[in-house]
Protein backbone atom coordinates (compact mmCIF):
# COMPACT_ATOMS: atom_id res chain seq x y z
CA UNK A 1 0.00 0.00 0.00
CA UNK A 2 2.16 2.88 -1.25
CA UNK A 3 1.58 6.46 -0.08
CA UNK A 4 -0.32 7.32 -3.28
CA UNK A 5 -3.15 5.08 -2.09
CA UNK A 6 -2.77 5.43 1.65
CA UNK A 7 -2.58 9.24 1.66
CA UNK A 8 0.37 9.03 4.07
CA UNK A 9 3.78 10.61 3.58
CA UNK A 10 6.50 8.77 5.46
CA UNK A 11 8.87 11.74 5.53
CA UNK A 12 6.34 13.72 7.58
CA UNK A 13 6.72 11.26 10.44
CA UNK A 14 10.44 11.96 10.94
CA UNK A 15 12.35 15.00 12.18
CA UNK A 16 15.13 14.36 9.63
CA UNK A 17 15.68 12.12 6.68
CA UNK A 18 18.23 9.52 5.63
CA UNK A 19 21.85 10.02 6.60
CA UNK A 20 21.17 13.74 7.18
CA UNK A 21 19.77 12.70 10.58
CA UNK A 22 23.17 11.47 11.79
CA UNK A 23 24.67 12.92 14.97
CA UNK A 24 26.96 15.76 13.81
CA UNK A 25 30.50 14.46 13.16
CA UNK A 26 32.29 16.81 15.53
CA UNK A 27 29.85 16.01 18.34
CA UNK A 28 30.17 12.28 17.66
CA UNK A 29 33.96 12.45 17.86
CA UNK A 30 33.70 14.14 21.26
CA UNK A 31 31.36 11.40 22.47
CA UNK A 32 33.74 8.66 21.34
CA UNK A 33 36.92 10.30 22.65
CA UNK A 34 38.70 7.89 24.98
CA UNK A 35 36.28 5.04 24.29
CA UNK A 36 38.02 3.49 21.28
CA UNK A 37 40.79 0.91 21.19
CA UNK A 38 44.20 2.22 20.08
CA UNK A 39 45.46 -1.15 18.83
CA UNK A 40 43.28 -1.87 15.80
CA UNK A 41 45.42 -3.50 13.14
CA UNK A 42 47.90 -4.98 15.62
CA UNK A 43 45.85 -8.10 16.37
CA UNK A 44 42.86 -9.84 14.82
CA UNK A 45 40.91 -6.54 14.67
CA UNK A 46 42.15 -5.06 11.38
CA UNK A 47 39.75 -2.11 11.19
CA UNK A 48 37.74 -0.53 13.99
CA UNK A 49 36.47 2.96 14.77
CA UNK A 50 39.82 4.63 15.43
CA UNK A 51 40.08 6.33 12.03
CA UNK A 52 36.37 6.21 11.24
CA UNK A 53 36.52 3.38 8.70
CA UNK A 54 33.16 2.34 7.35
CA UNK A 55 33.02 -1.14 8.89
CA UNK A 56 34.83 -3.28 11.42
CA UNK A 57 37.06 -6.03 10.00
CA UNK A 58 38.23 -9.01 12.07
CA UNK A 59 40.83 -11.54 10.90
CA UNK A 60 39.72 -15.16 11.31
CA UNK A 61 41.29 -18.54 10.56
CA UNK A 62 41.68 -19.69 6.97
CA UNK A 63 43.13 -16.48 5.62
CA UNK A 64 39.82 -14.63 5.65
CA UNK A 65 38.30 -11.70 7.49
CA UNK A 66 34.81 -10.98 8.79
CA UNK A 67 33.30 -7.56 8.04
CA UNK A 68 30.59 -6.16 10.32
CA UNK A 69 28.52 -2.98 10.17
CA UNK A 70 25.10 -1.54 11.02
CA UNK A 71 23.22 1.38 9.51
CA UNK A 72 19.65 2.65 9.83
CA UNK A 73 17.79 5.94 9.45
CA UNK A 74 14.46 7.72 9.23
CA UNK A 75 12.56 7.94 5.90
CA UNK A 76 14.35 9.76 3.11
CA UNK A 77 11.48 9.35 0.61
CA UNK A 78 7.74 8.82 0.98
CA UNK A 79 7.47 5.59 -1.00
CA UNK A 80 8.02 2.73 1.49
CA UNK A 81 9.41 0.27 -1.06
CA UNK A 82 11.97 2.81 -2.30
CA UNK A 83 12.92 3.71 1.26
CA UNK A 84 13.63 0.03 1.91
CA UNK A 85 15.74 -0.23 -1.23
CA UNK A 86 17.75 2.87 -0.34
CA UNK A 87 18.32 1.84 3.28
CA UNK A 88 19.53 -1.61 2.22
CA UNK A 89 21.92 -0.21 -0.41
CA UNK A 90 23.24 2.23 2.17
CA UNK A 91 23.85 -0.48 4.78
CA UNK A 92 25.58 -2.81 2.31
CA UNK A 93 27.73 0.09 1.12
CA UNK A 94 29.81 0.07 4.30
CA UNK A 95 30.95 -3.47 3.48
CA UNK A 96 31.84 -2.54 -0.10
CA UNK A 97 33.67 0.57 1.15
CA UNK A 98 36.27 -1.56 2.97
CA UNK A 99 36.65 -4.06 0.11
CA UNK A 100 34.30 -6.74 1.45
CA UNK A 101 31.38 -8.74 0.09
CA UNK A 102 28.11 -8.77 2.09
CA UNK A 103 26.81 -12.27 2.84
CA UNK A 104 24.15 -11.90 5.57
CA UNK A 105 22.00 -9.13 7.01
CA UNK A 106 19.56 -8.61 9.87
CA UNK A 107 16.74 -6.09 9.49
CA UNK A 108 16.52 -3.24 12.01
CA UNK A 109 13.01 -1.75 12.11
CA UNK A 110 11.42 0.91 14.28
CA UNK A 111 7.72 1.46 13.56
CA UNK A 112 4.99 3.76 15.00
CA UNK A 113 2.29 1.07 15.18
CA UNK A 114 -0.49 3.47 16.15
CA UNK A 115 0.29 5.99 13.41
CA UNK A 116 1.29 4.00 10.32
CA UNK A 117 -0.23 0.81 8.84
CA UNK A 118 1.86 -2.34 9.14
CA UNK A 119 1.34 -2.84 5.40
CA UNK A 120 3.73 0.04 4.81
CA UNK A 121 6.33 -1.64 7.02
CA UNK A 122 5.98 -4.76 4.88
CA UNK A 123 6.75 -2.70 1.77
CA UNK A 124 9.84 -1.26 3.44
CA UNK A 125 11.08 -4.75 4.27
CA UNK A 126 10.29 -5.96 0.76
CA UNK A 127 12.38 -3.17 -0.77
CA UNK A 128 15.28 -4.02 1.52
CA UNK A 129 15.02 -7.70 0.66
CA UNK A 130 15.06 -7.06 -3.08
CA UNK A 131 18.22 -4.94 -2.97
CA UNK A 132 19.98 -7.33 -0.59
CA UNK A 133 19.26 -10.16 -3.03
CA UNK A 134 20.86 -8.13 -5.83
CA UNK A 135 24.00 -8.02 -3.69
CA UNK A 136 23.91 -11.75 -2.99
CA UNK A 137 23.18 -11.03 0.67
CA UNK A 138 20.81 -13.26 2.64
CA UNK A 139 18.42 -11.64 5.14
CA UNK A 140 18.31 -13.95 8.15
CA UNK A 141 15.83 -12.16 10.42
CA UNK A 142 16.21 -9.03 12.46
CA UNK A 143 14.78 -6.96 15.28
CA UNK A 144 11.84 -4.54 15.52
CA UNK A 145 10.58 -2.06 18.11
CA UNK A 146 7.54 0.19 18.51
CA UNK A 147 9.03 3.63 17.83
CA UNK A 148 7.49 7.12 17.57
CA UNK A 149 9.50 7.64 14.36
CA UNK A 150 9.82 5.10 11.55
CA UNK A 151 13.38 3.83 11.15
CA UNK A 152 14.85 1.10 8.97
CA UNK A 153 18.24 -0.32 8.18
CA UNK A 154 20.36 -3.43 8.50
CA UNK A 155 23.17 -5.01 10.45
CA UNK A 156 25.36 -6.57 7.76
CA UNK A 157 28.02 -9.26 7.90
CA UNK A 158 30.49 -9.68 5.06
CA UNK A 159 33.73 -11.40 4.16
CA UNK A 160 36.99 -9.98 2.85
CA UNK A 161 40.59 -10.80 2.03
CA UNK A 162 42.59 -9.31 4.94
CA UNK A 163 45.46 -8.55 2.55
CA UNK A 164 43.22 -6.58 0.17
CA UNK A 165 41.25 -4.07 2.24
CA UNK A 166 40.24 -0.51 1.42
CA UNK A 167 41.33 1.74 4.29
CA UNK A 168 40.95 5.41 5.14
CA UNK A 169 44.58 5.59 6.21
CA UNK A 170 46.11 4.23 2.98
CA UNK A 171 45.96 7.40 0.88
CA UNK A 172 49.27 8.52 -0.64
CA UNK A 173 50.38 11.78 -2.33
CA UNK A 174 50.20 11.83 -6.11
CA UNK A 175 47.07 9.69 -6.34
CA UNK A 176 43.89 10.94 -8.06
CA UNK A 177 40.53 11.03 -6.27
CA UNK A 178 37.49 9.43 -7.93
CA UNK A 179 33.80 9.72 -7.02
CA UNK A 180 31.45 7.01 -8.31
CA UNK A 181 28.04 8.69 -7.78
CA UNK A 182 26.95 12.30 -8.27
CA UNK A 183 26.22 14.49 -5.25
CA UNK A 184 23.01 16.30 -4.41
CA UNK A 185 20.62 13.74 -2.93
CA UNK A 186 20.57 15.60 0.40
CA UNK A 187 19.16 18.83 -1.01
CA UNK A 188 16.81 16.97 -3.36
CA UNK A 189 15.50 14.88 -0.48
CA UNK A 190 14.96 18.07 1.53
CA UNK A 191 12.91 19.44 -1.35
CA UNK A 192 10.96 16.17 -1.57
CA UNK A 193 10.19 16.25 2.17
CA UNK A 194 8.88 19.82 1.95
CA UNK A 195 7.01 19.74 -1.36
CA UNK A 196 6.31 16.07 -2.12
CA UNK A 197 8.07 16.35 -5.48
CA UNK A 198 9.53 12.97 -6.45
CA UNK A 199 13.02 12.88 -7.96
CA UNK A 200 13.13 9.44 -9.55
CA UNK A 201 16.71 9.83 -10.77
CA UNK A 202 17.88 10.53 -7.21
CA UNK A 203 15.99 7.49 -5.92
CA UNK A 204 17.71 5.22 -8.43
CA UNK A 205 21.14 6.61 -7.59
CA UNK A 206 20.55 5.97 -3.88
CA UNK A 207 19.22 2.45 -4.50
CA UNK A 208 22.22 1.46 -6.65
CA UNK A 209 24.76 -0.80 -4.94
CA UNK A 210 28.44 0.12 -4.73
CA UNK A 211 29.44 -3.47 -5.47
CA UNK A 212 30.88 -2.81 -8.92
CA UNK A 213 32.87 0.23 -7.80
CA UNK A 214 34.39 -1.77 -4.94
CA UNK A 215 35.29 -4.65 -7.24
CA UNK A 216 36.94 -2.28 -9.73
CA UNK A 217 39.00 -0.71 -6.93
CA UNK A 218 40.27 -4.09 -5.73
CA UNK A 219 41.04 -5.24 -9.28
CA UNK A 220 43.29 -2.20 -9.66
CA UNK A 221 45.09 -2.86 -6.35
CA UNK A 222 43.69 0.34 -4.87
CA UNK A 223 44.09 0.46 -1.10
CA UNK A 224 42.22 3.58 0.02
CA UNK A 225 38.49 4.34 -0.20
CA UNK A 226 35.40 5.31 1.77
CA UNK A 227 31.75 5.87 0.93
CA UNK A 228 30.11 9.29 0.89
CA UNK A 229 27.11 9.41 3.20
CA UNK A 230 25.89 11.65 6.01
CA UNK A 231 29.06 13.70 6.51
CA UNK A 232 29.10 14.82 2.87
CA UNK A 233 31.95 14.66 0.38
CA UNK A 234 34.08 17.12 2.32
CA UNK A 235 33.43 15.47 5.68
CA UNK A 236 34.40 12.00 4.49
CA UNK A 237 37.33 13.39 2.53
CA UNK A 238 38.56 15.22 5.63
CA UNK A 239 38.51 11.94 7.58
CA UNK A 240 40.46 10.25 4.77
CA UNK A 241 43.06 13.03 4.52
CA UNK A 242 43.49 13.20 8.28
CA UNK A 243 43.93 9.42 8.62
CA UNK A 244 46.37 9.28 5.69
CA UNK A 245 48.42 12.34 6.69
CA UNK A 246 47.87 14.08 3.34
CA UNK A 247 46.02 17.06 1.90
CA UNK A 248 43.09 16.37 -0.41
CA UNK A 249 42.67 18.85 -3.26
CA UNK A 250 39.19 19.02 -4.83
CA UNK A 251 38.62 20.46 -8.29
CA UNK A 252 35.12 21.86 -7.72
CA UNK A 253 34.36 22.11 -11.44
CA UNK A 254 34.91 18.34 -11.84
CA UNK A 255 32.47 17.22 -9.13
CA UNK A 256 29.29 15.72 -10.66
CA UNK A 257 25.84 16.70 -9.37
CA UNK A 258 22.34 15.36 -9.87
CA UNK A 259 19.98 17.38 -12.05
CA UNK A 260 18.10 19.83 -9.87
CA UNK A 261 20.61 19.89 -7.02
CA UNK A 262 21.82 23.43 -7.68
CA UNK A 263 18.27 24.69 -8.02
CA UNK A 264 17.37 23.09 -4.69
CA UNK A 265 20.21 24.92 -2.93
CA UNK A 266 19.31 28.22 -4.56
CA UNK A 267 15.70 27.77 -3.44
CA UNK A 268 16.75 27.14 0.16
CA UNK A 269 16.23 23.38 0.47
CA UNK A 270 19.35 22.64 2.51
CA UNK A 271 19.22 19.98 5.27
CA UNK A 272 20.43 20.88 8.72
CA UNK A 273 22.94 18.03 8.45
CA UNK A 274 24.50 19.68 5.40
CA UNK A 275 24.99 22.98 7.23
CA UNK A 276 26.50 21.15 10.22
CA UNK A 277 28.89 19.31 7.91
CA UNK A 278 30.06 22.58 6.38
CA UNK A 279 30.57 24.16 9.79
CA UNK A 280 32.67 21.14 10.84
CA UNK A 281 35.02 21.12 7.85
CA UNK A 282 35.34 24.88 7.29
CA UNK A 283 38.23 25.35 9.79
CA UNK A 284 40.05 22.47 8.07
CA UNK A 285 39.51 23.68 4.49
CA UNK A 286 41.07 26.27 2.21
CA UNK A 287 38.06 27.26 0.10
CA UNK A 288 39.72 30.12 -1.76
CA UNK A 289 36.98 31.97 -3.62
CA UNK A 290 34.51 29.07 -3.76
CA UNK A 291 31.00 30.55 -3.18
CA UNK A 292 28.69 29.47 -0.35
CA UNK A 293 26.33 27.59 -2.66
CA UNK A 294 29.18 25.41 -3.94
CA UNK A 295 30.45 24.81 -0.42
CA UNK A 296 27.03 23.60 0.67
CA UNK A 297 26.82 21.17 -2.23
CA UNK A 298 30.27 19.78 -1.46
CA UNK A 299 29.22 19.28 2.16
CA UNK A 300 25.72 18.02 1.32
CA UNK A 301 24.65 15.12 3.55
CA UNK A 302 24.33 12.17 1.20
CA UNK A 303 22.28 9.03 1.68
CA UNK A 304 23.68 5.90 0.01
CA UNK A 305 26.26 7.93 -1.89
CA UNK A 306 29.05 6.57 -4.05
CA UNK A 307 32.54 5.46 -3.20
CA UNK A 308 35.30 8.03 -2.83
CA UNK A 309 38.38 6.23 -4.12
CA UNK A 310 42.06 7.16 -3.98
CA UNK A 311 42.70 6.00 -7.54
CA UNK A 312 40.89 5.82 -10.87
CA UNK A 313 38.01 3.39 -11.40
CA UNK A 314 35.76 2.86 -14.44
CA UNK A 315 32.65 5.03 -14.26
CA UNK A 316 34.12 7.26 -11.59
CA UNK A 317 34.66 10.99 -12.04
CA UNK A 318 38.16 12.20 -11.18
CA UNK A 319 37.49 15.13 -8.84
CA UNK A 320 40.93 15.94 -7.48
CA UNK A 321 44.07 14.44 -6.02
CA UNK A 322 46.01 13.73 -2.85
CA UNK A 323 49.14 15.81 -2.26
CA UNK A 324 51.70 16.04 0.56
CA UNK A 325 50.23 17.44 3.76
CA UNK A 326 49.98 21.22 3.65
CA UNK A 327 48.66 23.86 6.00
CA UNK A 328 45.19 22.30 5.96
CA UNK A 329 43.97 18.78 5.15
CA UNK A 330 41.41 20.02 2.57
CA UNK A 331 41.73 22.44 -0.34
CA UNK A 332 38.99 23.32 -2.84
CA UNK A 333 39.91 25.17 -5.98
Amino acid sequence: MPPARSGLRLTQYAHGGGCACKIPPGELERVLAGLTRPDAGDGPLLLGVEEGDDAAVLRVEGGRAIVSTADFFTPVVDDPYDWGRIAAANALSDVYAVGGEPVMALNLLGWPRDALPVELAREVLRGGRDVAELGGCVIAGGHSVDDPEPKFGMAVTGVADPARLLRLSAGRPGVPLSLTKPLGVGVLNARHKTTGTVFAHAVEVMATLNAEASRHALERDIECATDVTGFGLLGHLFKLARASGVTAVVDAASVPYLDGARDAVRDGFVPGGTRRNLAWVTPETDFGRIPEEERLLLADAQTSGGLLVAGEVPGGAVIGELVPRGRRPLMVR
